[in-house]
């Protein structure tokens, strides 16, 4: 549980330096551009090697179980992950009419991914990886400058967008959730 904790502090805490532009310039000036992406990507990296080492001891050993979600709840976590992916794979995708609306695809596919875990799980462990998760993706969009939304048409990034993340879905419920975490998704 250690490991754990260590990992979502250090990574969330450096993901979360962004919205401390004072502190983050002060590391820039001192740190030149290129050291201070250096130091944040190996803290970050660090952080999230921990946090997913950490997490699954944690799940090995059993964390207690808060709840005990319906098993629909499962079925939809599996339906809420298809847009998650989408608007994951939206956040690299060229710029197209999903990625002008949402503005920031990344902070809602972990807001998405955060709020299907915490329906599909009611483990102590999960629950507090996802909350997490989904606390800081919240923090990290309150309070940043309202940008117009640009009507922008419908595109190749879009199709990228879509195409991708349901690939990305099909990948992780079929084969790479179990494979990685194991737990399958699936039902049956």
């Amino acid at each position: 549980m250690v490991m754990f904790l260590v990992g979502l502090v250090l990574f969330l805490g450096m993901h979360s330096l962004s919205r401390q532009r004072g502190l983050r310039d002060a590391m820039v000036g001192r740190l030149a551009a290129g050291g201070f992406k250096g130091l944040y990507s190996l803290v970050s990296l660090a952080g999230f090697v921990l946090l997913v080492m950490g997490y699954g001891a944690w799940r090995a050993a059993g964390p207690p179980q808060i709840w005990s979600p319906p098993s629909f709840f499962g079925h939809i976590a599996l339906l809420l992950m298809i847009p998650a992916m989408v608007f994951l794979v939206a956040a690299y995708a060229p710029r197209g009419a999903i990625k002008a609306r949402v503005l920031h695809p990344m902070l809602l596919s972990v807001k998405v991914w955060a709020l299907a875990h915490l329906l599909a799980n009611g483990d102590l462990a999960t629950m507090l990886l996802a909350g997490t998760f989904l606390a800081w993706a919240v923090y990290a969009r309150v309070g940043q400058p309202k940008e117009p939304r640009e009507a922008v048409p419908f595109g190749l990034g879009d199709w990228i967008a879509i195409g991708g993340g349901l690939a990305a879905w099909a990948a992780f419920a079929f084969w790479l959730h179990p494979l990685l975490f194991g737990v399958a998704v699936m039902p049956g």
